[in-house]
């Protein structure tokens, strides 16, 4: 062998972007068809009868399921592992999206919010298992921002073709088409994902890259599940403390999939296909916000070497910007309106980094079950959210009390980063 050869085998492999990518994709794909039943909602609640409070109990159905799934799910990752997890995951909720276009009351819709809900469960709890597995430490905020700005990019840039969709065939037609695209891609994920054991692209040099940053093995030793080990978890602060911050996180993020729209239509009075891109400017933000919060925090881990700083600093900052929406009760001009909810979003983007934390704080022996309860926490805001702006709203005919809650709840989520998270390390149980 030649000193060259010898030098390519030494030099890592970067199996792991094409591995990135694939989880861009399957999360794109995980928030536009939860999302899409947003964009139908104006026509798709004059045919079906649905008033504001009804409205807000289907937006708010999806997260019931969704949420009490988690730990199910997260204990089907540990013993299917992820390649079979994620493609089972990805092919059920694409089927029960496509069967959203069948929907001819408020019963079907409910059961089929019901399906998705538990159908998409394993997914994130899988992103963070493969976080764990394919990226060293340094390189994991980046990695969580890329797959995240997914969710952001399949809204702010599909959201008008939706709304196109839905203005020239009609609102069943998204859910056929979305769902269609998702069952392939289900298949694409089974032939194409690969851990990094089982991994023909990757090389030595690569998987002792991640073995060096902390990467961990893709299938220990399972535990048995038990309500006791849940508990155990959640008395860890590192995961208690990240859950609250990611419950205020996560009430913003729903605000803007469910009820962002109707708010433009009916508060503002305007149309999205004539607003165009302006009405999509606060997803450009928010995957902005995603992308600058992975590259500050691995760059402040580099330049400090603390996970402490580089993991709750900017999702504090996060949340901080986040909770400045209710000053769009104070502004008349839309255009003011549109920045507010820009600075909004682009907080709630930089704090897509919790997934990141959980990643590092995870016990190697409960890498899926804590993303279970981590993710079940976090949507615990989807089904209090849509509620709690259905009935405000209901209540008052205004969105002015629903923009001080979503504010209020991001306050209240950093100071549960500053206050209860402490020292970001691998939790040993």
């Amino acid at each position: 062998m030649t000193a060259a050869s010898i030098a390519a085998a030494a030099r890592p492999s970067r199996a792991r972007l094409f591995i990135l990518a694939l989880m861009t994709l399957a999360t794109m794909l995980n928030y536009l068809d939860r999302a899409v039943i947003g964009v139908a909602a104006p026509s798709m609640s004059k045919e079906l009868g649905l008033s504001a409070v009804v409205l807000g109990l289907v937006f708010s159905s999806f997260s019931w399921t969704y949420a009490a799934a988690q730990i199910p799910g997260g204990l089907v990752l540990d013993r299917l592992g992820t390649r079979l997890t994620y493609a089972l995951s990805l092919g059920v909720w694409s089927l029960v999206t496509l069967l959203h276009a069948f929907a001819a009351n408020l019963g079907m819709l409910l059961a089929f919010r019901f399906g998705l809900g538990v159908a998409e469960a394993p997914c994130y709890p899988c992103n963070s298992r493969i976080l764990a597995t394919w990226f060293p430490q340094s390189e994991r905020a980046r990695a969580t921002s890329v797959y995240s700005v997914g969710q952001y990019f399949g809204l702010a840039f599909m959201t008008p073709l939706l709304f196109w969709i839905v203005a020239h065939w009609g609102w069943r037609a998204l859910f056929l088409v979305v769902g269609g695209v998702g069952i392939a891609f289900g298949w694409g994920w089974y032939l194409l994902y690969r851990d990094p054991a089982q991994s023909r692209a990757i090389n030595d040099g690569e998987r002792a890259l991640i073995a060096a940053g902390g990467g961990v093995d893709a299938r220990p030793a399972a535990t048995a599940f038990s309500w006791a080990n849940v508990g155990r978890l959640l008395s860890k602060r590192q995961i208690l403390g990240a859950s609250i911050g990611q419950f205020a996180s996560n009430s913003t993020l729903v605000f803007f999939i469910t009820w962002f729209p109707t708010y433009l239509a009916t508060e503002r009075h305007m149309d999205w296909i004539k607003s165009g891109v302006f009405a999509v400017l606060p997803y450009i933000a928010a995957s902005v916000g995603v992308l600058i919060g992975g590259a500050v925090s691995d760059w402040l881990i580099r330049r400090t070497g603390s996970a402490n700083i580089g993991r709750k600093l900017p999702v504090v900052a996060g949340l901080l910007l986040t909770s400045t929406i209710l000053l769009a009760n104070y502004v008349d001009d839309n255009r003011l309106v549109i920045l507010v909810m820009s600075i909004a979003f682009f907080g709630q983007g930089i704090c897509n980094l919790g997934w990141t934390l959980i990643s590092d704080v995870a016990p190697k022996e409960m890498i899926g079950l804590t993303g279970g309860v981590f993710n079940l926490c976090a949507n615990l805001a989807g089904i209090v959210t849509p509620i709690v702006i259905g009935f405000v709203v209901a209540a008052t005919g205004s969105f002015y009390g629903a923009l001080a809650y979503i504010g209020a709840v991001a306050l209240l989520g950093a100071g549960s980063y500053i206050f209860i998270v402490g020292d970001v390390h691998r939790v040993e149980l």
